[in-house]
């Protein structure tokens, strides 16, 4: 990996469906280079996949979100690693993370509704084996996600000048 590949890393980090051209016209490469480079990192799934941000309350769809703490007690010779494989694989958890502080991991769940996640959390998380404590913050609103500033932004005013 060299310093094109980061930059094309970078540059499709913040936008996911900029086209092999246009990078090229952003890093001084030809397209099919960067067409190349896309797909070597995608091979080495460097690049893991590509994804949309979307506003479920605007779409009619809004969601509770909710960050469970977890204090675990870990496994001889893995670790946090089977219990956060375990997590990952219902479908209301978003992210797992093992964190430091008073807690062990950090799970990002979604839902319907708060009764949902409540429901969610004790009825599949806090009954598996090797959890001893949850910590449920229910989240408010969100202003950013993965680098995406989430609120309505006013348009920079455009100031008329003259020569």
């Amino acid at each position: 990996m060299d310093e094109k590949d980061l930059e094309i890393l970078h540059i499709l980090e913040e936008n996911g469906r900029i086209s092999p051209e246009e990078i090229a016209n952003l890093i001084t490469l030809p397209a099919k280079d960067v067409a190349g480079r896309i797909c070597a990192l995608e091979e080495a799934r460097i690049i893991r996949k590509y994804t949309a941000v979307i506003n479920w309350e605007k779409a009619g769809n809004g969601q509770v979100s909710a960050i469970i703490e977890l204090k675990v007690s870990p496994e001889r010779d893995f670790g946090y690693d089977r219990i956060a494989e375990r997590l990952s694989r219902f479908n209301q958890v978003k992210s797992v993370r093992l964190i430091t502080g008073t807690y062990d991991l950090q799970v990002l769940v979604t839902g319907k509704d708060m009764q949902e996640v409540s429901r969610f959390v004790s009825e599949h998380v806090a009954p598996m084996d090797r959890i001893r404590e949850t910590a449920t913050h229910i989240i408010m609103k969100p202003y950013k996600e993965n680098g995406n500033i989430l609120f309505e932004q006013p348009e920079a005013e455009r100031l008329p000048y003259s020569f």
